[in-house]
């Protein structure tokens, strides 16, 4: 059964969709089966592999509200180990019309049950916000990843996302853990940044990947040639951080 990957932090800006889109693009290159699912509304994992959002016949939407199987709205990617459950704006209604469906917050948990043996990974690229499309994805799986930038209020708001996990873990889902606590944007230049990363070092030493994400220039630009960055520069600093945090999530 496949491990699930929740990747969240209700902080926009932080690295989630960069670190959904490139750790799974690292798993399948790896020759992991891996699925990733967007489930936020703005859809940009789903661009950043390559997919026009405004074109798709199913997405997360679909298969939330019930229209769709999770089977049918599945995407196969450039990479061959790779396929992707698609998301586009119309999931922005999903939390109204969820309101009063029993178990709301499970529905994700249980499409997730017809098509977990198939995967060796399925990373969840998580909104930036604690709304009934997080508390699903969480009560979903069986970790979470929280990215935290190396910028000025890294931590704001962390407390809230912990608290989060510690309620979805006591009512949904017990087998939640945290994965762990990933450095993103670093940039060796800037005190501030380094500043950061021993503030979080302090408070997160047993759950503080060892891999940092570095700023760089190919991270950034690869999501507007709708690719990640193993495809579009594997030689770039990274691209050869997300190999290695690969290699992290591998051998934990």
């Amino acid at each position: 059964m496949g491990s699930v990957i929740c990747i969240a932090n209700q902080k926009g800006g932080v690295g989630k969709t960069t670190t959904a889109v490139n750790l799974s693009a690292s798993l399948a290159v790896a020759e992991r089966r891996t699925l990733l699912i967007d489930i936020d509304p703005q859809g940009n994992s789903t661009s950043g592999l390559g997919v026009e959002k405004d074109a798709l016949d199913a997405t997360a939407y679909d298969v939330l509200i019930g229209r769709k199987s999770i089977k049918d709205a599945l995407l196969k990617t450039e990479l061959a180990y790779l396929d992707l459950l698609p998301s586009n704006t119309e999931l922005i209604g999903a939390e109204i019309e969820l309101v009063d469906v029993d178990l709301r917050e499970k529905i994700l948990s249980m499409a997730l049950r017809d098509i977990r043996d198939q995967y060796d990974f399925v990373i969840i690229d998580c909104p930036p916000s604690l709304g009934l499309l997080t508390i699903n994805s969480l009560a979903g799986s069986d970790s979470v990843l929280i990215p935290i930038q190396c910028e000025y209020y890294a931590m704001e708001g962390l407390g809230q996302l912990l608290k989060t996990i510690d309620l979805v873990r006591s009512r949904l889902n017990p087998q939640l853990t945290l994965r762990g606590i990933l450095l993103t944007m670093f940039d060796s230049r800037n005190n501030l940044s380094h500043q950061v990363a021993q503030e979080v070092k302090k408070y997160f030493v047993d759950k503080l990947f060892q891999t940092i994400i570095p700023r760089n220039v190919k991270l950034s630009e690869s999501p507007s040639y709708g690719k990640p960055v193993l495809l579009y520069d594997i030689c770039c600093k990274g691209s050869m951080s997300y190999l290695e945090l690969t290699k992290e999530i591998l051998f934990q």
